[in-house]
């Protein structure tokens, strides 16, 4: 860029920038009174328990009678509001701990029933076909539905009552809204969805994907009825420290199934070394209602700023939210490629690496991602992907600092303005 026009895009960020940090105030100030709230829950769940040094002991072997890993299960069961859970590095992503928690509760001829529409991409292997050799639920004789959103983005309740049928085991929630242009479900939407779909089959047990949602309110969907939830703590939970892992948490007797099936029936979760992640995951857990909300500071300053620059954004930057993702519609591939580059060129680690679109495995079209993180595929670091297909979307989340996501946004803007993609917008 030549001096004068990278004088001039300074001083046009400068004013967008205060521009939306005074638009966004008030909406910051909401926030920090649920980071306060959430950061208390989580004070009074280590003190419940106390927490001391000893329960950062790493274990070895079988890791029986490991005393950190039991009341880290517990503070996270206080946490959520839960009856039990468990929590452990072994549990490789949020794909796989979903996994755990549905082949855990689900039998052959069961039925399995999605209200808010086809998951998110990596989970479609996961649900299988029938006979495709995988050990896919499909594969199990486990039938599972898939009832679309309706045009507004809220749930088609007479889809749902076809779908169900007296096999209807689970009935399963996806919190956020993965790669659909549609609002992610806040926690008094889920609880409204349990009391109806108790309604409809009491027999049958809820399920949520909380991935990207925990610590965005001040409950969450198992405070709400929800029978089970699964997560993972490289997004939000492990607060930036934990290096691998994934929680369950729920019902007792059906996160015992969860347990079974991630070890083996008759073991569950009475073994598991920790390998000295312990400290990691129960300090990051310390830390996540803070990281989450600054987060969630850099994705509505990141939605003001290009909202006012005339781009669509979901959520807008005054919307309800209950996760950490910002989706932005650019239309056409090239300012979506560009965009997720320009996020890599803001990382602290990797920033010299270029993204490029490839067929990542789980994913049903070409994917790129920007994932210039201490920890590999963190998702509460800051990180931006998208699949390569039309509108062309990209979904940014994260930022341990607001301020990390504030610099990648300038980022952003710098190579759009070089390349002319504001030449219209920022007259």
């Amino acid at each position: 860029m030549q001096d004068g026009n990278k004088q001039r895009f300074d001083e046009a960020w400068e004013q967008w920038a205060d521009a939306a940090e005074e638009q966004v105030a008030g909406r910051f100030r909401q926030l920090d009174r649920i980071v306060e709230r959430n950061q208390w829950k989580v004070i009074r769940a280590f003190q419940n328990h106390k927490v001391s040094d000893y329960h950062f002991a790493g274990s070895t072997g079988y890791g029986y009678n490991d005393r950190g890993r039991e009341v880290l299960d517990l503070v996270y069961a206080d946490v959520f509001g839960a009856e039990s859970a468990i929590v452990r590095p072994h549990l490789v992503s949020g794909t796989h701990t979903i996994s755990a928690a549905l082949f855990g509760i689900l039998r052959p001829g069961d039925e399995l029933v999605f209200v808010t529409g086809k998951p998110y991409d990596t989970l479609h292997k996961v649900i299988g076909k029938p006979g495709d050799g995988t050990g896919s639920l499909a594969d199990w004789g486990i039938r599972s539905t898939f009832v679309p959103l309706l045009s507004d983005g809220g749930v088609d309740w007479e889809g749902v009552a076809a779908a169900t049928t007296e096999r209807t085991k689970v009935f399963a929630i996806q919190r956020s809204r993965g790669y659909d242009w549609r609002p992610s479900f806040s926690v008094g939407q889920i609880g409204d969805m349990v009391s109806r779909l108790k309604d409809l089959r009491p027999q049958a047990s809820v399920f949520v994907d909380n991935c990207y949602g925990e610590f965005t309110e001040e409950r969450e969907p198992t405070e709400v009825g929800v029978d089970l939830i699964a997560g993972s703590l490289i997004k939000n939970p492990g607060g930036g420290l934990a290096s691998s892992g994934g929680y369950i948490a729920g019902r007792a007797d059906l996160v015992e199934l969860a347990a079974f099936r991630l070890t083996a029936p008759g073991i569950g979760g009475e073994v598991g070394a920790m390998l000295g992640t312990t400290r990691a995951i129960y300090q990051g857990l310390f830390l996540a209602p803070l990281l989450v909300g600054q987060a969630v500071k850099g994705s509505i300053f990141a939605a003001a700023v290009f909202g006012n620059l005339g781009f669509e954004t979901h959520p807008k930057w005054d919307d309800p939210r209950t996760d950490l993702i910002q989706a932005i519609r650019f239309g056409k591939p090239d300012p979506l490629i560009h965009f997720v580059q320009a996020i890599q060129q803001a990382a602290a680690v990797d920033s010299h690496v270029v993204p490029e679109p490839w067929d990542m495995p789980g994913y049903e079209h070409p994917v790129i991602m920007a994932a210039g993180t201490f920890i590999q595929g963190g998702s509460l670091e800051l990180s931006a992907d998208a699949p390569i297909r039309e509108p062309y979307i990209a979904y940014m989340q994260g930022g341990l600092t607001y301020a990390h996501v504030k610099l990648a946004v300038q980022r952003v803007l710098s190579v759009f303005s070089e390349r002319g993609y504001l030449k219209d917008l920022a007259q």
